[in-house]
């Protein structure tokens, strides 16, 4: 018997509402927590001018860019919520001292498709190096000449990783198949990587002698800002820079510094630190207020997409599949690996990586 039968059989029906749900996203969730559930898909970012939609809901689902400070963890306590449930693997959006002190049991997806973000950080990476962007814009006028858009083998270069979890081991093992030496850098090296050739070195050399650098490291105290005005300082003037971590971990400050300085072969940016509340929200009819962000859109040498690199049909579906499982752990009374905190207040911290 599933849980929706279970709940059925008892009368009991639990209400769920799920936030920053795309158009592809929710058939999915229809199709795993619809039938068990009352489930309602909102496209809306959970802060506290919306938190009072999840009133009378048991279970809230949120995603990555949702506000969940003390105050939207209180408006939810008091409206019956029992369980945050994040389909993402960070929470560093969730304050867990104020969940663990309402009594809210929070959850997280601890792991899905490493090879969806390590994949795409590669496409970033293959188009900022290829001007294939510009490339396209080109051709769609009908303009086909060459001129400005040499790019370089990787073949034999340096792909730097900071952050070698599995999603940065993903990344190495097709670096390694470019024919690229590859460097890491991490607080907790992986036997994985080792066996790919990896070379660990320590976080200067990193920025020093990589090519191409990609960021998969988790967003903590010891990594904001990982990337700052010295790091790039470090780095070689016509080295790639790919973020597909967490917003976090760059300095954008910095780094429009550094390319207004004429630095830097290319960029590319799945994540930004002040995204929330623009990424995944069409403001093409709006005044655009975030001068950095403004900024970094008119280099030709910067690619920015909108927080997509987890967004294929393999990783969304095991993302909604754990967070179906999280539910019903929560309802049978049981936590997993993916509990950040337990309904006794217990809960493990891990990084998601």
């Amino acid at each position: 018997m599933d849980v929706g039968d279970w709940l059925r059989e008892r009368g009991i029906m639990v209400g769920v509402v799920v936030y920053g749900v795309t158009a592809d996203e929710r058939p999915l969730l229809e199709r795993a927590l619809g039938e068990a559930y009352e489930l309602r898909c909102l496209d809306l970012i959970l802060n506290r001018d919306t938190a009072a939609t999840a009133v009378g809901r048991q279970v809230v689902c949120s995603s990555v860019n949702d506000v969940l400070d003390a105050e939207v963890l209180r408006i939810l306590a008091a409206g019956g919520t029992e369980l945050v449930t994040q389909r993402a693997t960070g929470y560093n959006n969730i304050d867990l001292p104020a969940a663990r002190e309402l009594g809210l049991t929070v959850a997280r997806v601890s792991s899905y498709s490493p090879y969806a973000v390590a994949e795409f950080a590669w496409a970033l990476a293959m188009a900022v190096n290829r001007k294939v962007p510009r490339a396209v814009t080109r051709t769609r006028d009908f303009d086909f000449r060459l001129d400005g858009l040499m790019g370089r083998d990787l073949h034999g270069r340096t792909a730097g990783i900071l952050g070698t979890g599995k999603i940065g081991t993903a990344f190495a093992r097709i670096a390694t198949g470019f024919g690229m030496r590859v460097l890491g850098h991490d607080i907790a090296p992986s036997d994985e990587c080792r066996a790919l050739g990896v070379e660990y070195v320590e976080r200067d050399r990193l920025f020093a002698e990589s090519d191409l650098l990609s960021l998969h490291a988790p967003l903590v105290p010891g990594t904001y800002h990982v990337v700052d005005a010295a790091a790039l300082a470090l780095m070689k003037d016509d080295a790639i820079l790919i973020n597909t971590g967490r917003g976090g971990l760059v300095d954008a400050h910095a780094l429009v510094e550094t390319l207004l300085a004429g630095r830097l072969l290319g960029v590319g940016l799945d994540v930004y630190e002040e995204e929330a509340g623009v990424f995944f929200f069409d403001k093409s009819l709006e005044v655009m207020t975030d001068d950095v962000l403004a900024r970094l859109m008119t280099f030709g040498n910067v690619l920015v997409t909108s927080h997509q690199g987890y967004f294929t049909w393999d990783a969304v579906g095991q993302i909604v599949e754990t967070t179906a499982r999280n539910i019903a752990d929560h309802l049978a009374g049981r936590t997993s690996d993916n509990t950040l905190v337990g309904p006794d207040g217990g809960g493990q911290e891990g990084t998601g990586r």
